[in-house]
């Protein structure tokens, strides 16, 4: 029988160093300014790790590709290997997608305008730079962002 568990450790948010281990959260001192050159720079590391995970998973699709183009005689296993490489295809578009919202966001950085609602011009925060480091836009502007897409499709 399996053991149960509470509702409380279930639901428990994972921390960022779990989510992405070797990750260290930006500690913010008292009276600091917003996105001084420290905060960028963090966020700057930060952008730079993750496209470089990204290029490193690139590398290995493009290996893993070059690998498996052996010739299958069975329709079957030729079949299961081309949607196998269609699935890594689609995955790798949506990082190279992933990787050009990366390259704006370091471009805002040395602009000085990362961090910074593109609509209204609020602060986004630390955390939830930290959360979603491409974010463009502050809670309050995404959240109607998301109603209004919702509502009109």
């Amino acid at each position: 029988m399996a053991k149960a568990t509470s509702s409380a450790s279930r639901k428990r948010a994972r921390t960022p160093e779990e989510v992405r281990p070797g990750f260290t959260p930006y500690k913010e001192k008292k009276g600091e300014e917003y996105m001084n050159d420290a905060q960028a720079e963090h966020f700057r590391n930060l952008l730079l790790d993750w496209k470089q995970e990204l290029m490193e998973e690139v590398d290995r699709t493009v290996h893993h590709m070059q690998d498996e183009v052996a010739n299958y005689p069975d329709p079957n296993d030729r079949a299961t290997v081309e949607e196998e490489f269609a699935l890594e295809l689609r995955t790798r578009d949506r990082e190279r997608k992933l990787i050009k919202k990366i390259n704006e966001s370091l471009t805002d950085i040395d602009s000085g305008d990362y961090g910074f609602c593109e609509v209204c011009g609020v602060e986004i925060g630390i955390r939830r730079l930290e959360a979603r480091p491409t974010a463009t836009l502050c809670i309050d502007c995404k959240t109607l962002d998301e109603i209004k897409e919702r509502q009109y499709g």
